[in-house]
């Protein structure tokens, strides 16, 4: 996870739906809903347990609590190999580990992981202790990263509150021209070096990339970058939670002449903080900020995998 935001939660407001592109030819449909504070959770079924999986573009893989994962049956894999000693030759063990964010998180298997009609097969998980867990509606047991998002072709539209998997790879879709016809306008996504998803931006004239995180519950930029732009923020009650426990302040700004690709985002308030370097370093490109959940809501997104696009209206 990128960014996980502790906010006191920000309204989604129950617009009229856009029924428009509610079906993809060649994929199947698993609905999401909204948990606060603007966590868009998918409901699964992992290895015939009830689960809920925050949907996450920021993350790289799908990653479980690791409490969460102990309940499905998933523990850290183990491995044999032969060691040898002063006493002679041994079998031994090994935990298979990954590392996210610069931290070694141990690794098990899901043996079954399906979605509505989608069956995802069996996933190697990455396994987190984490406070995001817990009991209601906003309740998650871990992220559905972008190793399937990816292999999948998802296409996520944030505003029906859909997501779609291609199941059927020989088929074509045309989705650019059916989102021109409904007044969307396209911004080319960029997979960077270390696989983040990234989007050009501009503000006061002076461009930018920011990250397109359906994890980050609000877009935030980097305090440095808008101080050199002249732009003012003010302190607020809320902080932002990082990776590994610590928190930071955010602060709040108006930005009135944002836009990402050729598509003007509204008027708006967004957060400042100082982002740490594994969000800002992407690869060759240095990221100005998170584009978050709250405004991908706003402007109808579409993030489109398959042809790597971002729909905004």
């Amino acid at each position: 996870m990128v960014l996980l935001l502790t906010l006191a939660p920000i309204s989604i407001f129950a617009a009229a739906r856009n029924h428009a592109l509610s079906q993809l030819a060649g994929y199947r449909v698993v609905p999401v809903h909204y948990g606060p504070p603007n966590k868009m959770i998918m409901s699964f079924r992992i290895n015939g347990h009830s689960a809920n999986l925050l949907v996450d573009t920021g993350a790289s893989q799908l990653i479980l609590d690791a409490a969460a994962a102990e309940s499905f049956g998933i523990n850290p894999s183990q491995r044999n190999l032969v060691e040898e000693s002063a006493e002679g030759i041994h079998p031994g063990r090994y935990s298979r580990f990954t590392q996210i964010n610069g931290e070694d998180l141990p690794v098990g298997i899901a043996q079954s992981l399906t979605a509505g009609s989608m069956n995802f097969g069996s996933s190697p998980v990455a396994l987190r202790s984490s406070k995001e867990s817990g009991a209601g509606n906003g309740r998650v047991d871990g992220v559905l990263g972008l190793d399937i998002l990816l292999r999948h072709k998802a296409v996520i539209n944030c505003q029906t509150r859909l997501v779609f998997f291609k199941v059927d790879r020989a088929r074509q879709m045309h989705l650019s021209a059916v989102a021109s016809s409904a007044k969307f306008t396209r911004v080319p996504l960029s997979r960077e070096e270390n696989g983040a998803l990234t989007v050009p931006c501009s503000i006061h004239g002076q461009s930018a990339r920011l990250l397109v995180d359906t994890g980050a519950f609000v877009t935030t930029f980097h305090e440095s970058f808008l101080k050199s732009l002249g732009i003012a923020s003010e302190p607020t009650r809320i902080s932002a939670r990082l990776p590994g426990g610590a928190t930071r302040p955010i602060h709040a700004a108006r930005i009135n002449d944002l836009t990402v690709g050729n598509f003007k985002m509204p008027p708006d308030k967004i957060g400042v903080t100082t982002l740490p370097n594994f969000v800002r370093q992407q690869g060759g490109a240095i990221v100005g900020g998170i584009l978050g959940m709250d405004m991908l809501y706003i402007c109808h997104a579409i993030i489109d995998l398959d042809s790597m696009s971002l729909f905004l209206k």
